[in-house]
């Protein structure tokens, strides 16, 4: 038993956190009844939520095309469609098997089947998710400052949890030699930047088409500063893929600063995640065959 949990203890103490953060979410909304919540969703339009999802999907082509160019400029001849294909396997995979396969090794694992090179692979995955947290840290401002503008205990109380992204800056620092490859094709960088700052955009005007589809308004930069604070809290691994985590700081942000209600807020943190799982179901088409490999290699 013993060995059970000291093997285990990274999704024993990731399923604690994401449970606290769903009982934390309960109790914030303690004061409002399940009618309103109810009520809530029934105001979001169908077709706002429709638009977000053809949005959402678009701006996961943003992602297949940040992770492709880094391939390709490293030496990797994978054709757009198996990067299009690994990538909507590692969302989906993410989505669906948090608590024992993450998506990133899905992914490596797929590459792998595919026969391409290993080191390469990997160091272009890190280098991916290097350039989505640096282009999430252009908009964060657009969120930490309204809520430096709080002047409450509870704003610096929000930011203390915004903080924690130096421990993405940190990882930045442990991991700047992957960018080795990459350094002599500033080319290549730029355009994965850029990338990113498509799929962000279009994050952006998914969540603000669902807000718009339920009658209330809330800036769309405000929305990008917040849904950058939020990225970074869920970085910290205290839940399994920020569950729990996620809607919890974005009800808490929305309500607070968006001037939505705790139930609407709510509403809105629940779609994102739907919207989220939605998009990613092209890779379970190709998840089955990626795992059978896996785990023909372990046998």
């Amino acid at each position: 038993m013993t060995n059970w949990l000291r093997a285990n203890r990274q999704t024993i103490a990731r399923s604690a956190g994401s449970l606290l953060a769903v009982i934390l979410l309960a109790l914030l909304l303690k004061e409002e009844s399940g009618n309103e919540m109810i009520a809530a969703l029934k105001r979001v339009s169908i077709w706002y939520f429709l638009a977000g999802i053809v949005v959402l999907l678009i701006s996961r082509l943003f992602v297949v095309e940040r992770w492709h160019v880094l391939l390709r400029s490293a030496g990797v001849e994978i054709p757009f469609r198996q990067t299009a294909m690994l990538t909507f396997t590692g969302l989906f995979s993410s989505n669906f098997l948090p608590t024992t396969i993450g998506g990133d090794v899905v992914r490596l694992a797929g590459a792998m089947q595919l026969g391409y090179d290993r080191a390469v692979c990997l160091a272009s995955m890190v280098a991916d998710r290097l350039i989505g947290m640096a282009g999430m840290c252009v908009t964060l401002p657009l969120g930490v400052i309204p809520v430096l503008a709080l002047g409450s205990p509870a704003g610096w109380q929000a930011v203390s949890f915004a903080a924690l992204f130096q421990k993405g800056f940190d990882f930045i620092k442990r991991t700047f030699g992957v960018f080795a490859i990459w350094m002599k094709k500033p080319l290549a960088l730029l355009t994965s930047f850029v990338a990113t700052l498509g799929n962000m955009l279009l994050i952006f005007l998914a969540i603000f088409l669902l807000i718009s589809g339920m009658e209330r308004h809330v800036s769309y930069w405000l929305i990008a500063g917040l849904w950058s604070l939020t990225y970074f809290v869920t970085l910290v691994p205290i839940s399994i893929n920020g569950y729990g985590v996620q809607e919890l700081s974005l009800t808490y942000l929305l309500s607070k600063l968006g001037g939505l209600s705790h139930s609407e807020s709510l509403t809105i943190a629940v779609l994102i995640r739907l919207l989220f799982i939605v998009t990613s179901l092209p890779g379970a088409f190709f998840l089955p065959s990626i795992l059978a490999a896996m785990n023909e290699k372990k046998q």
